[in-house]
């Protein structure tokens, strides 16, 4: 497997020093006839794809190696001799920290959830229900099942690139609130005898996060339930936190507010100050729908030291994967290209040093377009969840039907609105 990754990470190298020679070739043209032959720059694409196939295949190799490092690492808990459901078992009560008291109480637990979705507990006894509200949450009253809650907020934290750079906190309410310490204190100089008049104190600002519900309601007959032959609970799971997931993505983006996440490209343009401090910088990129024709690579410089040096150690670069492509091609002053692959595979490579990551949501380049976002997204943009995925088994309201009613409530804003920039492509 280790030869695997070594081979993927040569592949993406190989496709990084053709792709280069074939943009400076294309560059060449430009600069000696003003435009690009067409086999020149369907060439630049093909090789730009290239980079972009042989970086995923080298992240899917490390994503196995460390799947199996996981898997290799959960084996080792207990009996050397314990069957995979006893593995699985034995690493779910690690993980629910102590919830369920011991293996059999989870395998009772699995088998319950099983014949709950399937069969709405037909024919259980007392002991199999008291099995199945082991793991759930006490309120509210739906069936919350911690295995197929797992399961979604494992996929949602995968995919979700604002999920893995953002703040995210979990909370007991239907909104999170804090302070903003925007302001500061008046001070000055004075001799030894002048007099001392009253300064100013500095204000604070609030803010305010409520969440808000999303849901899905999958249908399924009783019939195909009964006589089903695949896992049913694992399929519903995935099922709804692909959409969970897009929906979230989207509402994190460019969200109005309004039922839904507020997104941070939709605040107004402004620098942040203690009068006005709801805006977030915008830097144009020197052409309208385009990077600048000369030099194109300062005004991104521009867009990384708007930012503070504070939030610069922790700040990415955040674009979709077609921006992503233009800004391969760009290079500074030097003839040195501002993007370089990654081959640490933590990310999809880094631009003037900083890491990138892919967000489809985030606008295709055009005229005014947000297409680019950078900064430190732990310190600048607040994801709140409110406790639980429920999932409500209907079998009554819609015979022959069965309902899965889930709901996941939660919400998002910025909250420190030095701590991200934008770029925006205009002249």
């Amino acid at each position: 497997m280790n030869e695997e990754i070594k081979n993927a990470v040569d592949d993406l190298g190989q496709a990084f020093v053709s792709f280069k020679q074939a943009n400076d070739q294309r560059l060449r043209e430009i600069e000696r006839t003003g435009s690009v032959d067409p086999l020149t720059d369907a060439k630049v694409n093909r090789l730009n794809g290239e980079i972009t196939r042989a970086q995923m295949v080298a992240e899917k190799a490390k994503s196995r190696v460390d799947m199996l490092e996981t898997a290799l690492n959960r084996s080792h808990i207990g009996d050397v001799n314990m069957g995979s459901e006893q593995k699985h078992a034995q690493s779910f009560m690690i993980e629910r920290q102590g919830k369920i008291r011991d293996v059999n109480d989870y395998m009772g637990y699995k088998s319950a959830l099983k014949n709950y979705l399937r069969k709405n507990n037909s024919g259980s006894d007392l002991e199999e229900i008291k099995s199945l509200s082991a793991g759930s949450d006490p309120d509210g009253g739906y069936w919350v099942t911690p295995d197929i809650s797992g399961r979604i907020a494992s996929l949602v934290h995968e995919t979700s690139p604002m999920r893995s750079v953002a703040n995210v906190v979990t909370i007991g309410t239907d909104k999170l609130e804090g302070t903003n310490d925007i302001d500061e204190a008046a001070a000055g100089w004075v001799t030894e005898t002048g007099a001392r008049t009253e300064t100013n104190s500095p204000q604070v600002g609030q803010y305010s996060i409520e969440v808000h519900e999303q849901y899905a309601e999958p249908r399924a007959t009783q019939k195909l339930l009964d006589d089903a032959m695949f896992n049913v609970d694992e399929w519903l799971a995935t099922k709804i936190a692909d959409k969970f997931t897009r929906m979230e993505n989207t509402a994190f983006v460019h969200g109005d507010g309004s039922g839904k996440p507020k997104g941070f490209l939709t605040y107004a343009a402004g620098i942040p100050s203690t009068s006005n401090y709801d805006v977030v910088e915008q830097i144009n990129s020197g052409a309208a729908g385009a990077f600048a024709s000369s030099n194109p690579g300062d005004n991104l410089i521009n867009l990384v030291f708007s930012l503070k040096a504070n939030y610069r150690d922790n700040a990415v670069f955040m674009m979709k994967r077609s921006t992503l492509s233009e800004v391969r091609k760009l290079k500074d002053s030097d003839g040195n290209y501002l993007w370089t692959p990654d081959f640490q595979l933590k990310q999809g490579g880094t631009l003037l040093g900083f890491n990138i990551v892919e967000a489809e949501d985030m606008p295709e380049i055009a005229a005014d377009s947000l297409s680019i976002a950078f900064g430190d997204f732990n310190s600048g943009y607040q994801i709140v969840d409110r406790h639980g995925v429920r999932i409500l088994r209907d079998s009554f309201t819609t015979k022959p039907f069965v309902k899965f009613y889930t709901t996941k409530r939660v919400g998002g804003a910025v909250t420190n609105f030095e701590a991200i920039k934008l770029m925006k492509f205009a002249a």
